[in-house]
């Protein structure tokens, strides 16, 4: 199986990752969850890649599955005043990944990356592998080497 910008660029980076793989179907209602459910893990630790909209700049947001974005706590870590979701056409365009399969490792364009901290919690955590059905499993201080990322507590009780 040939890499994808995600793998090679962890490669790249000497850093440990595992790989895993699942059957997508195309029917699933989250992306996350079906990964988290396919690959029997505490969606905890399974964590979405969700591009947003910063004061008008283009910003990662990296959570759990099982929780919900704060726009307000995103736009606060990222120094910023106002979030929203961003249109899913730039975010395919600037990650260069298809959505459901955005990776915050590898993208095309190095977006400012805010993972929540309850990533913390675990010793490793899963992200997207840049592609549907596929999810790398690496340590948060890691993917946090990879993305330049700052922690805060962006999701909703």
């Amino acid at each position: 199986m040939a890499g994808t910008p995600a793998t090679v660029a962890a490669t790249r980076a000497k850093v440990a990752f595992t790989l895993h793989t699942y059957t997508h179907d195309p029917a699933a209602p989250s992306y996350g969850e079906e990964a988290a459910k396919a690959l029997g893990v505490d969606p905890d630790r399974v964590f979405k890649t969700l591009v947003t909209e910063v004061d008008g700049a283009l910003t990662v947001a990296v959570l759990p599955v099982s929780a919900s974005l704060a726009l307000k706590a995103l736009a606060k870590a990222a120094r910023g005043k106002r979030a929203a979701m961003a249109d899913p056409a730039a975010a395919e365009r600037a990650t260069g990944y298809v959505r459901g399969g955005i990776s915050p490792v590898g993208q095309r364009k190095r977006l400012r990356t805010v993972l929540d901290a309850s990533a913390g919690r675990h010793a490793t955590i899963f992200v997207s592998g840049g592609r549907r059905g596929l999810e790398m499993e690496l340590a948060p201080d890691d993917l946090i080497t990879l993305t330049g990322a700052v922690t805060a507590a962006i999701t909703r009780e």
